[in-house]
């Protein structure tokens, strides 16, 4: 299966996308506006959304999504996430204020979208793929996740800073073949990055510390022309590990 980076950056403008990844044909992991790549018929075959948190760039491109697509729904759109994830998606989003109660619609018996909860630990499998919610620490209740197909291994921190469960998490398992993470924002944004609740550099390495294994190391959620110098001080503060700078467009074989 093959995992396609629609968006990783910690903004918009130009060619940048917020958070989304695609899993095979049906699968998102986030749908921030990176969802905005795929051409009609690739969003017609989405069936899976896993949400990291609730936040907006991570979230944004659900409610357009389901818009789109949902005359050509022949099973419902199921969001999965975190219980306190998927009760903000129903109170604040999907309100019939700020947009149409899809999980509604054409009635509640049989709607368009679905909200599918789950657990930190909890394994979910789909066609191929496998999905591990994994706790994590951020200013809302929040989720990473690790993908497994056969025998390999790809983690997806979402947005977070210091903690132990995710590095504890992965660690019980055998092995990790590639990291994406979090860095977004530089070390001369220390304290906001403690306020907001993610990792800069200093923060980052602190933490890889804790992950006994070594995978290649993908950064992501950048600020907006801040790219050079988060990626300069994480190679500064990060070693013997392969840093990438996460972009758009890339392709993991998994």
């Amino acid at each position: 299966m093959d995992i396609r980076v629609l968006g990783c950056s910690g903004g918009i403008g130009a060619e940048l996308r917020t958070t989304s990844l695609l899993l095979g044909e049906q699968i998102l992991v986030d749908a921030g506006t990176g969802i905005c790549e795929l051409s009609l018929e690739q969003l017609r075959r989405i069936r899976h959304i896993f949400v990291t948190h609730s936040h907006l760039d991570h979230i944004t491109g659900i409610p357009l999504l389901v818009d789109t697509i949902f005359d050509t729904l022949e099973t419902p759109l199921t969001v999965h996430g975190r219980r306190e994830t998927l009760r903000a998606l129903r109170e604040h989003i999907f309100n019939n204020v700020i947009w149409p109660d899809f999980n509604r619609i054409p009635n509640h018996s049989a709607p368009v979208l679905r909200y599918q909860e789950m657990v930190p630990g909890e394994q979910r499998t789909i066609g191929e793929c496998t999905l591990e919610m994994i706790p994590v620490n951020h200013a809302v209740p929040a989720a990473g996740y690790r993908l497994t197909c056969g025998e390999r291994a790809l983690a997806f921190s979402g947005d977070t800073t210091t903690n132990d469960e995710f590095w504890g998490a992965l660690n019980r398992h055998a092995s990790l073949d590639a990291l994406i993470v979090e860095a977004a924002f530089p070390n001369r944004d220390l304290e906001l990055s403690r306020l907001a609740q993610h990792y800069c550099p200093s923060l980052l390495s602190a933490d890889l510390v804790k992950l006994k294994h070594r995978p290649r190391v993908y950064i992501t959620h950048l600020k907006p022309g801040a790219e050079q110098e988060i990626m300069d001080e994480c190679r500064a503060a990060i070693t013997g590990l392969e840093l990438v700078q996460l972009t758009g467009g890339e392709i993991f074989a998994l």
